[in-house]
């Protein structure tokens, strides 16, 4: 990761066989993604603590045993008066770098907040001579000690932001990961090596339902972008929270999107008397922007949004001059994208160039489906952000509330969103309006098979009803029936008609 500027011994006999073998895990720590399985092995088999325990507590234990090896060492290498190998001494500052990562997380996490609370306006970063002091005691040179501390200020904004996306069931998990590795790809030594500097090219599609969070993940991913810090002003050369900008596509018209999007000139058109900076113009190159509903975008306006991806340049209405753009692009939209494209109303080749990577946010009915109890995860978020503070009774009795009185099988059909407006109902009135009729339950259609009630239709119609309810995609419907997507939604559709 860095280039080791250690003088070298012959023997480099100072560290020990079991700290090499223990530094070549805390390097293999390092590189993966903090959400996965792999990384919480690693970090298990080091610390020999048990699977359930909470993960601030098996750091905490990890960071005190590096701390520990790396003094033996340095105190072993002053009494001998010599230094480590190549090898080791590049291993050892992989230790150093861990450990002065976890020993200030906390200080990242109040900037961070501090941050979120002041705005637009960069923070003074408090503890930032002492962070780069200690980077530099450890032999690292002064640029070196400026780009890992700007990395760990990046790395600790990601997780903390990923880290808000509640919940325990596998596809949640799942995608907690997937955020990650669209930030940091899946070695973070690969990104601080070649792309720390260089990811405005690696566009994101974000695909979900109305209301299941694409706002928010597309915010981690945002907000988690590389950004210098300025040693002269003590702080971040920009503020993380003016580097993220949005824009819902679908709320303007045809005649004023291009100008939201690229601004236009004085004169340009009737009612623009001043000039105006669209997204593009506004976005910083540490920044990206979020075009949530790109699939409602008219296909000229995919045209010109294509050409930006492609050469990087736009030009404001009612100008020739051309501006660069030096974000990267997060896009959104809860339509079939397969079935946009196929219906000529999303270009294919304006397709390609958003998909350097897509993630899929999944419903709320999935998340349920996998792991019951994430209603309660849930619900302490919402809880949290309606009061201001958390109320664990309140949360207990919402969800009791809810698991008594939702209909069978209900499909949440605005998935998180509607939750959190069923929360407000629920402490307005202490009831909630169902928003659709419940639908026939699992035991009805088992009884009909049973007794034979059913023709191949019905049959059909209402088995794949039921996989779509705990699905949520007719495409994944089409995966376990072996049907295309058009023959599902013929199926779903005349289930719910009938």
């Amino acid at each position: 990761m860095y280039t080791v500027m250690y003088i070298f011994c012959i023997n480099g006999g100072l560290m020990e066989p079991s700290e090499k073998d223990f530094f070549s895990r805390i390097k293999k720590a390092i590189t993966l993604n903090p959400f996965s399985s792999q990384r919480l092995a690693v970090d298990l088999e080091l610390t020999g603590m048990s699977p359930g325990s909470p993960n601030e507590e098996i750091i905490k234990k990890l960071t005190h045993t590096v701390s520990g090896v790396i003094e033996r060492i340095n105190q072993r290498s002053r009494g001998q008066g010599k230094s480590l190998s190549a090898d080791n001494a590049e291993l050892l500052r992989y230790g150093m770098l861990f450990q002065v990562f976890h020993l200030y997380c906390d200080d990242y996490d109040q900037l961070i907040q501090q941050q979120v609370e002041r705005g637009k306006d960069s923070c003074k970063v408090t503890f930032a001579r002492e962070v780069l002091q200690r980077l530099t005691d450890y032999g690292f040179s002064k640029s070196e000690a400026l780009q890992s501390f700007a990395l760990f200020f990046q790395m600790r904004r990601a997780y903390f932001f990923i880290r808000n996306i509640a919940g325990e069931s596998q596809c949640v998990k799942e995608l907690r990961k997937s955020l990650w590795n669209n930030i940091f790809t899946s070695d973070l030594g690969l990104y601080d090596t070649y792309l720390w500097n260089r990811m405005e090219d690696f566009s994101t599609m974000l695909l979900g339902g109305t209301g299941t969070g694409k706002g928010m993940a597309a915010s981690a991913i945002g907000r988690s972008g590389f950004i210098p810090f300025d040693e002269i002003n003590g702080c971040f050369s920009e503020s993380f929270v003016k580097t993220f900008i949005t824009i819902n596509l679908s709320q303007f018209s045809e005649q004023l999107i291009e100008s939201e999007l690229f601004g236009h000139k004085k004169g340009a058109f009737t009612g623009a008397v001043d000039a105006h900076k669209g997204v593009f113009a506004r976005c910083s190159p540490h920044g990206a922007i979020f075009l949530d509903e790109i699939g409602d975008v008219s296909v000229p306006v995919q045209i010109k949004l294509l050409q930006v991806l492609q050469d990087r340049h736009f030009s404001p209405v009612g100008s020739h001059s051309a501006e660069r753009f030096q974000g990267r692009v997060i896009a959104a939209t809860n339509q079939s994208i397969k079935s946009i494209r196929k219906q000529g109303e999303f270009r294919d080749d304006f397709y390609y160039r958003l998909c350097s990577d897509i993630i899929e946010v999944p419903t709320l009915r999935r998340r349920l489906d996998e792991h019951p109890d994430e209603i309660f995860v849930i619900l302490s978020f919402i809880i949290k952000r309606i009061l201001g503070r958390s109320s664990q009774a309140l949360v207990q009795e919402i969800g009791e509330y809810i698991l008594t009185n939702q209909p069978q099988d209900y499909l949440w059909p605005g998935n998180v969103r509607e939750l959190e407006q069923c929360v407000r109902q629920i402490l307005l009135h202490w009831s909630y309006t169902w928003q659709q009729a419940p639908d026939e339950p699992v035991e009805y259609f088992s009884a009909a098979i049973e007794n034979g009630n059913l023709t191949a239709q019905q049959l059909l119609a209402h088995y794949c009803h039921h996989l779509y309810t705990k699905l949520g995609t007719y495409e994944a419907v089409g995966q376990v029936t072996e049907l295309d997507r058009r023959t599902v939604k013929k199926y779903v559709v005349h289930h719910q008609q009938r």
